[in-house]
């Protein structure tokens, strides 16, 4: 799907606030109501905009501890990697992961309560998983940046 220039602006507008009208965002616009509503449906059918979500703070809800951690698989078939990544894919405390290239295979984001948490994660969950040969893990100190628009 090509986008336009109304299109951009439209997706722009929605990554900022998704819960906008769709009069408010016709305003934005200068496009009918009915316009905006079929661009958007034309969004979502094309798998340009595949979700609406709300992004919750996570210190509020008691999750406050943030952790980077890098996986490195003993082995490397496809077997493993499927397996790997069909594992990690059900656990609740991983918020993203990345097959990465370099020293490590994997970039995992996760989101634990406290140490105490991330170590049960870790003992419990992530080093059971099969193959998995070894982890470096980072704690962050502050958030600097955490942005979930794609600049388009």
């Amino acid at each position: 799907m090509k986008l336009d220039h109304t299109d951009l602006k439209l997706i722009n507008l929605l990554q900022n606030d998704a819960k906008q009208t769709n009069k408010k965002l016709s305003l934005n616009l200068n496009l009918s109501v009915t316009a905006v509503y079929e661009r958007i449906k034309k969004l979502e059918r094309n798998g340009i905009i595949k979700q609406y979500v709300a992004l919750v703070d996570k210190k509020k809800v008691g999750l406050g501890f943030q952790v980077f951690c890098h996986i490195k698989l003993a082995q490397h078939t496809q077997k493993h990697i499927q397996l790997f990544e069909n594992q990690i894919s059900k656990l609740d405390e991983v918020v993203e992961c990345f097959h990465v290239s370099g020293e490590y295979d994997y970039l995992l984001k996760v989101i634990v309560r406290n140490m105490e948490h991330f170590r049960e994660f870790m003992t419990a969950k992530l080093t059971s998983i099969e193959h998995v040969g070894s982890t470096q893990s980072s704690f962050t100190i502050t958030e600097v940046k955490n942005n979930t628009q794609v600049p388009v």
